[in-house]
């Protein structure tokens, strides 16, 4: 029998923890390092450069902070310029020693288990995918900004009981923008309010104008113009973010076969779509079409590859992407008995977006729809989105790590598939009983 080790060893020597504060910053280094192992800084950049001085003048080579909310990231970004390896712990996985109430001690407990090895770092893409992470994450905010200046425009519709949203799909599309903003501008005669009907529209003019025959009270079309002017702001805002976005990507280097055509791209009129071509410049920087996964579109793709970066090796597997996601069973044993199986609860934007492929591939006619719906009816939806999302999640981490392109065999393959495998273990379970599984058909011909 092997010799069991009376106490852990040290693996990294020249190891640094930090406790992250909102105002002041701990920094603690191994025995020996310095004659006050432990100093305190505050928060100012120039007080941050003096954290990389002290501790390369103590020989450290590796820090473990631990931090909550964006307060870790200025000190983050300056060791990691000077060249430190610098690993962010989860708050969660250094609290669970009790004793501990005070930053001082808190720096020393993440020192000391920094220095035996047992931390790990959270994950953040390189360093210029954090950059087109930044944009993207901004683009979203505004994006949603602008949903609540689309829902107040609503409600002061509403309020002076013009019914706009009856009669056409979306009342900040073409039509629904030159009525209100026609509104604005003093029109309140339901007839040529009308007429600014778009001609894809499906309503006619007379029940556009009945639905547009309301009481324009002062106060109401007061809000609805500045709703208005600021749902117009944030449109400009997307659109200078969406040039920068653009803009940055041209520093990024060419993946792709540039002799390739690309397919005919998905929701290519969806409304926040960018105005430049985001699906080639996609291909162009990953050297893959994650479009052609079902479910997945050229934002959606966006959102996943910004979020988890073009480098695959970050993760050993594709089961340790999923359960990174949040979107693989946690199973917790104890007893011999497993007693929760539960995904983790995770915030995590890639995921969601996932789980948003999962909810919109749930009607088509693709392998990932049938698997959708086939556990939708045992498990329910909330089950049935988690796991498919999980399988999309499979497959695009496959397409990264192999560079191989996703091929739809479509909803009568996995069909097919699926009953080849129920009936496989059918025979099987029928075999370990002692009995003989015999198809109907043949039994039919047998006994005729």
């Amino acid at each position: 029998m092997a010799k069991v080790k009376s106490k852990l060893e040290i693996t990294n020597p020249n190891a640094a923890g930090i406790d992250v504060g909102l105002a002041v910053h701990y920094v603690c280094v191994t025995e020996g390092s310095d004659e006050q192992r432990i100093q305190k800084f505050s928060c100012f950049t120039e007080d941050l450069y003096n954290i990389a001085k002290w501790l390369k003048k103590c020989k450290v080579n590796t820090v473990a902070m631990e931090s909550t909310g964006v307060h870790w990231i200025p000190l983050f970004q300056v060791l990691e310029s000077h060249g430190f390896e610098v690993k962010l712990v989860n708050a969660k996985h250094v609290k669970n020693v009790p004793g501990r109430k005070s930053d001082v001690q808190d720096c020393q407990w993440i020192q000391q288990l920094h220095s035996y090895g047992l931390l790990q770092g959270s994950f953040r893409p390189d360093d210029q995918m954090c950059v087109l992470r930044s944009y993207v994450r901004q683009r979203k905010n505004l994006i949603e900004n602008a949903s609540t200046h689309t829902l107040r425009m609503q409600k002061a519709l509403t309020q002076m009981n013009i019914q706009l949203h009856k009669v056409i799909s979306d009342t900040t599309g073409v039509t629904g923008m030159q009525i209100i903003k026609a509104i604005i501008d003093g029109e309140s005669n339901p007839e040529k309010l009308a007429e600014l009907r778009d001609g894809r529209i499906k309503s006619d003019k007379s029940v556009i104008a009945k639905a547009l025959a309301g009481n324009y009270r002062k106060e109401h079309l007061f809000t609805l113009k500045q709703e208005f002017e600021l749902y117009n702001i944030y449109q400009e805002k997307v659109a200078e973010c969406d040039r920068s976005i653009e803009e940055y990507y041209k520093t990024f280097e060419t993946k792709s076969d540039e002799s390739k055509k690309l397919g005919e791209e998905k929701n290519k009129h969806r409304k926040s779509k960018p105005n430049f071509a985001l699906h080639e410049e996609l291909y162009r920087v990953t050297g893959i079409d994650f479009t052609k996964i079902p479910g997945l579109d050229i934002l959606t793709v966006q959102t996943i590859i910004s979020e988890v970066g073009i480098n695959y090796n970050k993760w050993r597997s594709e089961k340790h992407f999923t359960s990174w996601l949040g979107l693989s069973p946690s199973n917790k044993i104890t007893g011999e008995k497993v007693f929760n199986a539960r995904t983790r609860k995770v915030n995590n934007r890639a995921a969601n977006a996932f789980r948003m492929a999962a909810c919109s591939v749930g009607k088509s006619k693709s392998a990932f729809g049938a698997y959708y719906r086939r556990l939708k009816k045992h498990l329910g939806a909330p089950k049935a989105i988690t796991a498919t999302a999980r399988k999309l999640a499979c497959t695009f981490y496959q397409m990264l790590k192999y560079g191989q392109e996703y091929v739809e065999r479509g909803m009568d393959y996995y069909e097919t598939r699926y009953k080849e495998k129920v009936v496989k273990n059918l025979i099987k379970r029928a075999q370990e009983f002692g009995y003989v599984l015999v198809q109907q058909e043949r039994l039919i011909e047998e006994v005729s």
